[in-house]
């Protein structure tokens, strides 16, 4: 769980320390402390000295004294009536006696926070007061007291836009004036590739310091000091990084050291995006030859095929999408999935258990949905929807204030929320999801975790009574759920349900999708406040500073709508089909009532089990025979059905019988003299197929060993040809685009096309019409072929690339860049076969877009491959005119 689990190592790292950044105002820098006395009844009987630490921030002075039973002293500057070092010649100076060093602040009103360590909220102490403070250092007192005036100035100014101006303007002049202490590197060996100014972002507080990147690490000193002199990142164990959006400004970028968890190791926010591309750059290329970078389309085909969980997927889909558990404006946003919450027993079989996907929170009640689009209705010009978003820095720590309890008081000025609008009970929040006029709110991520302490008050903070004198303690559970942790097993059963995974691409589409704005948004009741959303606004073009920050301000604390990753619909996740007879099944079905008897059906099982060893162990395939047959390149491959015969078909314009038996040539014939392009053998081994440049397609008959036919079917050479159920498919160059290769799905019901321009058709055969078209490669398509589910098509090209296409949403998914052109593939939609233009055998592991092994093979391009059923057995044939026989060896 990201956000507590860091908060926890905070917690470990910094106990004995009671400030935290989280105690300033928000948009508040932490410049600098000094050991410091504070003097109570100072020249009285009764006089005090409490020892501790003078914090000077942007807004405000904190005091933290080293007794922790004394409450933390926050006096907002703007409470200041005055604030100086008094002359050492004023006769009733109480410095004047036996103090140096001493500054008096004058205010009307102070904060005491955490008295005896206690994490409640803050107390308020209203009336004029005085509180001296004796620096340890006499000599920075002249340097304080003229950097508080400047600050107290700033803070006396009407505007807030004035305001943070000034701040600004104080805050880089100090940045100015340091550098980056190369000391810290840690090694003197170590190259300084790039230094510059920048903040570290942590929930509801930013740190103001230098980055320094060399050829090992990553660095950031905070300018303060806090929470320690440097933190450092090596640049070896970083996995991700993510450019972020931060204030609605292309200036953040956030750094994992891990694959799969949301928590990262920093997040840095840089004043201009040069400074963040020029570093994000620097990072990249030195951990991309160790990592594949991940789009949305890979994880998504990942999550399709069964590699990821939905949790992964949305994990990684929240990461893309600009969503960090460091920006609680832009929190990572997980669905509500259980629509029960009162039954004893939670049936995860039954479609009612679940919240439906396909609709916005706002529009799973049709009552108040039909309210809301009365006033949508009526509103004027730019309308929205919804008046709250499904994701802020309010809903977030709504959840976690039990564990949280100090970024609600600082969110909250100090206080936490009523009793009665906290997170009380389960049921109740949904409740108020479906009926509360302002309440859309989605979940986070913690609710599909492993840590309950969210649910639990175990620092037993004083939360409040609720109406009828309740105090609020834990959350209430559902009563299905016998306690936190089998409460959270169970959301995440239901989040890994078939019904969610055969469902979750409709919420996908609303969140992060097609569905997420336009006309689609309007018509699936999806439509937030302009303001939400990724270039609803741009804070370059407005000039009044006043404007801006109020723009800011309430655009943070409404909520982000996330980045939009798809523009066309999201397709289904891939779920196994049950078998339709279980050998364990407790209740008999008769042979009639089955589509085929027991005996064909384990034959079938054994087949897939077979077929599945055969991929699992395919980097084991050995070289077993080679034949030079060809006098130019092999461009064809067929096999007969009891393997004996080999046909294959050349540039040489032949087409020749290999026996298996004898490794001779029994066989060859020559059609025309010019090249033979592919070939194949019809159902019966009666009779071999060839495909020819002279724009023929010729029948020869095996049993009696001569031609049988011909066809005229184009006018340009035909490229390749296919049979399935009956019918002769052929490709050619003779259309306005050359079409290169074609393959039919395994159900004969779709035909794929590929061009030397590089465009990827996918054709309904049943219609003759085109599903999709996408131009895929920006060079020839070598070859295509549909996955064995038919949900995928992949195809290699001039380009050196694989791409994977979606066949239900003709989405491009995936794109794998290859060292050279691959001319010739076999895949089972997991793991590549390809043959390479320099000649070898290349296996790649699609979903992690890498080489696995390397075989050695041809002296010249792979040209065509055939492999058997049982993926056991492959032959190639290539540019240097063999065909070459390879087995696995288990």
């Amino acid at each position: 769980m990201a956000f507590i689990r860091k908060r926890r190592l905070e917690r470990e790292l910094y106990s004995k320390e009671r400030f935290s950044l989280l105690l300033l105002n928000l948009e508040e820098y932490y410049f600098e402390q000094h050991t410091a006395n504070h003097i109570i009844n100072k020249g009285c009987r009764d006089e005090r000295k409490f020892r501790g630490s003078l914090k000077i921030c942007s807004k405000s002075i904190i005091f933290e004294p080293d007794d922790n039973i004394r409450p933390i002293i926050k006096i907002s500057l703007r409470d200041c009536i005055s604030i100086k070092a008094p002359e050492d010649n004023e006769a009733n100076n109480p410095f004047t006696r036996d103090t140096s060093g001493g500054i008096s602040v004058v205010g009307n009103q102070v904060f005491l926070i955490k008295e005896r360590n206690i994490i409640a909220p803050y107390k308020t102490v209203r009336g004029r007061t005085e509180h001296l403070f004796q620096l340890d250092v006499a000599g920075k007192l002249g340097d304080v007291v003229q950097t508080l005036h400047q600050l107290y100035r700033a803070s006396c100014l009407d505007k807030m836009g004035d305001q943070a101006a000034m701040i600004t303007a104080i805050l880089q002049s100090r940045l100015a004036r340091t550098s980056f202490d190369k000391n810290r590197f840690q090694s003197i060996s170590e190259t300084l590739h790039m230094e510059c100014k920048a903040e570290m972002v942590t929930p509801l507080v930013t740190n103001p310091g230098h980055v320094c990147v060399t050829d090992a690490n990553l660095y950031f000193q905070p300018l303060n000091g806090y929470p320690k002199p440097v933190v450092q990142i090596t640049l070896q164990n970083v996995r991700r990084i993510y450019k972020r959006r931060h204030g609605l400004m292309p200036l953040g970028l956030e750094v994992f050291c891990t694959e799969n968890d949301l928590c990262s190791d920093i997040y840095l926010k840089f004043y201009n995006y040069q400074d963040r591309d020029e570093l994000y750059f620097l990072i990249a290329t030195y951990i991309e030859n160790h990592i594949t970078e991940h789009t949305a389309e890979s994880y998504m085909l990942q999550w399709q095929r069964g590699h990821i969980s939905n949790y992964q997927y949305l994990l990684h889909l929240n990461n893309l999408a600009d969503r960090s558990c460091n920006d609680l404006s832009q929190y990572p946003v997980f669905p509500w999935i259980i629509a029960d919450y009162s039954t004893s027993v939670l049936d995860l079989t039954k479609p009612e258990t679940f919240r439906d996907l396909s609709k916005p929170i706002g529009a799973l009640n049709k009552e108040r949905l039909d309210r809301l689009l009365t006033r949508y209705q009526e509103m004027p010009e730019p309308k929205f929807m919804y008046g709250s978003h499904y994701s802020s820095p309010g809903y977030v720590l709504f959840y976690l204030v039990r564990v949280a309890p100090e970024y609600m008081l600082c969110l909250q000025n100090g206080k936490f929320d009523h009793a009665d609008r906290m997170f009380n009970s389960l049921a109740e929040t949904w409740k108020n999801c479906l009926d509360g006029a302002t309440d859309f709110k989605e979940l986070i991520p913690e609710f599909y975790e492993n840590d309950s302490s969210f649910l639990v008050n175990s620092l037993k903070l004083d939360l409040g009574k609720r109406q009828g004198g309740k105090i609020v303690e834990d959350v209430e559970l559902p009563p299905w759920a016998s306690g936190p942790d089998d409460f959270l097993r169970k959301s995440q059963e239901a989040l890994e349900s078939q019904y969610v995974s055969e469902h979750l691409h409709e919420w996908i589409d609303l969140i992060f999708g097609c569905k997420q704005k336009g006309s689609e948004a309007v018509a699936a009741h999806n439509v937030f406040h302009p303001l939400t959303y990724e270039g609803g606004v741009d804070l370059n073009s407005i000039m009044d500073p006043n404007e801006k920050v109020a723009l800011l301000t309430q655009i943070l604390e409404f909520g982000q709508t996330p980045k939009q990753l798809f523009t066309i619909p999201h397709p289904r996740r891939i779920i196994p089909k049950l078998k339709s007879l279980s050998r364990t099944s407790s209740h008999s079905v008769s042979i009639t009532e089955s589509p085929v008897s027991p005996n064909e059906e384990s034959f079938e099982d054994l087949t897939e089990e077979s077929i599945t060893l055969a991929w699992n162990n395919i980097a084991k395939l050995k070289l077993d025979e080679q034949y030079k047959i060809h006098k130019e390149a092999i461009t064809g491959i067929a096999v007969t059905c009891n393997g004996s015969s080999v046909f294959t078909t050349s540039q040489d314009s032949t087409l020749k019988m290999f026996s298996k038996e004898s490794k001779k040539i029994q066989r060859s014939v020559s059609f025309s003299n010019m090249a033979l392009s592919s070939c194949l053998i019809l159902p019966g081994d009666t009779t071999v197929i060839s495909s020819s440049w002279d724009n023929h397609i010729y029948f020869y008959s095996i049993a009696f060993g001569r031609q049988q036919d011909i066809l005229m079917g184009h006018d340009d050479a035909v490229s390749k040809i296919c049979w399935r159920d009956g019918r002769l498919y052929s490709a050619s160059w003779d259309s306005t685009v050359k079409v290169n290769t074609i393959n039919l799905n395994a159900a004969n019901t779709i035909l794929a096309s590929g061009t030397k321009e590089g465009t990827i058709s996918v054709w309904d055969v049943t219609t003759a019409t085109v599903l999709h078209q996408l131009p895929c490669h920006s060079g020839t398509v070598f070859d295509a072929a549909f996955s064995p589910d038919s949900r995928h098509l992949l195809s290699a090209g001039e380009d050196n690339c694989f791409k994977v296409i979606d066949v239900q949403t003709g989405m491009l998914i995936s794109s794998v860049t290859t060292d050279e052109p691959q001319r010739c593939f076999k895949w089972d939609g997991n793991t590549i076969l390809s043959g390479g233009q320099s000649g070898e055998l290349l296996i790649w592991d699609l979903l992690g877009g890498k080489v696995t092994e390397r075989i050695k093979g041809h002296t010249g391009a792979v040209m065509s491959m055939w492999m058997n059923e049982q993926c056991n057995s492959v032959i190639t044939g290539g540019e240097d005119k063999q065909i070459m026989f390879w087995k696995l060896q288990y």
